[in-house]
């Protein structure tokens, strides 16, 4: 059997959160995603135009397991601005784990935590942005 088309990427991600109303700020007023559909209050579906990321709150016999997801990227257009997210994001109280940093292939990003712990990372990284 051969394989069919390549997909166009992973553009969706699906959380469970304990800290549910904290994570919409993050990835909302922070980060500028915005909400395309909440069903109800313990589900809300964010984009940013070409992705889409939903956020669960996260069941009571769930809670405390750990979290498997090593973690989610945001893609950053320019190299300079990721320093940018960082002061940012910093600057707002949010928990950082890295500084930022030039890679070997070229990206530049940092990683920090959501407010329920999940790592992203803001990279640059030019094969993603169509710039070498």
């Amino acid at each position: 059997m051969e394989r069919p088309a390549a997909t166009s990427g992973m553009r969706h991600v699906a959380l469970f959160v304990e800290q549910f109303e904290a994570c919409e700020h993050f990835y909302v007023d922070l980060l500028g995603m915005q909400v395309e559909w909440r069903p109800d209050p313990d589900n809300v579906y964010l984009t940013s135009g070409n992705d889409n990321l939903a956020l669960h709150r996260a069941p009571r016999v769930e809670r405390g397991e750990p979290q498997r997801l090593d973690h989610i990227g945001f893609i950053i257009e320019r190299h300079e601005d990721v320093q940018a997210w960082f002061d940012f994001l910093r600057s707002h109280g949010i928990r950082m784990k890295t500084e930022p940093r030039r890679h070997r292939d070229g990206a530049t990003s940092f990683y920090c935590l959501d407010p329920d712990g999940v790592t992203v990372q803001m990279i640059c990284h030019p094969p993603l942005i169509g710039k070498a």
